[in-house]
């Protein structure tokens, strides 16, 4: 049965709106390496947050976990591993192009592999979704997004073009093109692993409903499981690079080179902001995907779209498009509007096969 698909692509929205903003509140950390408020934050991200949710709106939720098959626990497991990947180089990508121009084409990448692969697996593409109206109107509003995307991509890569290598240092401090671009390709294709991992966890979710949890909440244990195999890829790195930096100090206060200590209490406050709102975008995008029916799949493309939206969006409050021509500044702001008419088509789309 589907619930209800503009309701689904306003919890996208919500979702794409706190993934988008996640990077926000790290920009305030001050005197710590980036493996210690990367880390800090994945803490809120891959462990807090998804336990204290799952366990404060489903029912029996140990019970849940432990009827779970240990292969399926195995494969939502493996494809968080593969996401933390692409979670741990995102990080990198903001470095490297700035949110604007990052989130873009990672995203792009993301949203193809993560909506299509699935779909396309489980044979339910050329009966299901080619093979009908509905489906194809879901499609078109796939092809749009990616349109959308990639109008965005050239925008900002016509921006940089224009920059003078001292005005993309102050807007993004530490801009390389090309080390972000091969960046942002590896993270786009492991991020999409997590739309994979949630396919994966589908058994899990119906263990949820038959405990008497709420449609809106069923995915939730799912989460749990997919993003402690990212918990795995990133504390290693993080760990390696502590090691290499001998950073840990950090965490205790430990003076910097020019001799002054870092705030902990404000550094631990905006990592656990941080680290909560990256969470956010899979709580709200389990909520969204519980709404959308069969077309489950199209999830994933909403969830891009808002992300690039809103990403865009902040990218134009901290101040990355200042120095760009008008002209730029029109066509990314024709992507951003070809993003949200996407996402209208895709919630209609869904709303016919009701």
């Amino acid at each position: 049965m589907i619930g209800n698909p503009l309701l689904g692509v306003l919890f996208h929205w919500l979702g794409g709106l706190a993934s988008a903003s996640f990077y926000v509140p790290f920009r305030g950390v001050k005197r710590w390496n980036w493996e210690i408020y990367w880390l800090t934050g994945g803490i809120f991200s891959w462990v807090i947050a998804p336990w204290f949710f799952a366990s404060v709106q489903t029912n029996d939720l140990m019970g849940v976990m432990a009827q779970v098959p240990s292969s399926v626990i195995g494969w939502c497991v493996f494809f968080g591993i593969l996401w933390g990947f692409g979670g741990l180089t995102y990080g990198l990508t903001m470095r490297y192009l700035g949110l604007s121009l990052g989130m873009a084409v990672v995203l792009g990448l993301c949203t193809v592999f993560g909506t299509l692969i699935p779909p396309i697996v489980d044979g339910t593409f050329v009966t299901e979704i080619a093979g009908t109206l509905h489906g194809q109107i879901v499609l078109l509003g796939l092809a749009i997004t990616v349109l959308g995307i990639v109008v965005v991509a050239m925008a900002g890569a016509r921006k940089d073009e224009a920059l003078s290598s001292e005005q993309k240092a102050a807007a993004v401090a530490e801009f390389d093109f090309n080390k972000g671009i091969a960046v942002a390709i590896f993270s786009g294709i492991m991020s999409s692993c997590f739309a994979f991992g949630l396919a994966a966890g589908q058994q899990v979710n119906e263990l949820s409903r038959a405990a008497g949890t709420g449609p809106l909440w069923v995915g939730l244990p799912t989460l749990c499981i997919v993003m402690f195999g990212g918990l795995v890829t990133n504390a290693l790195w993080c760990a390696w690079l502590i090691v290499k930096n001998r950073s840990a100090g950090q965490w205790f206060g430990a003076r910097d080179a020019s001799g002054q200590r870092p705030a902990l209490l404000p550094n631990i406050l905006l990592c656990a902001l941080a680290g909560t709102a990256w969470y956010f975008q899979f709580f709200f995008y389990t909520m969204g995907e519980s709404q959308m029916g069969r077309f489950g799949f199209s999830s994933w493309t909403l969830h891009m779209a808002s992300i690039i939206i809103f990403g865009t969006c902040w990218g134009f409050a901290f101040r990355e498009w200042k120095d760009a021509a008008p002209a730029v500044r029109r066509m990314v702001c024709s992507g951003i509007a070809l993003l949200i008419l996407a996402t209208l088509i895709i919630g209609y789309g869904n709303k016919l096969a009701a």
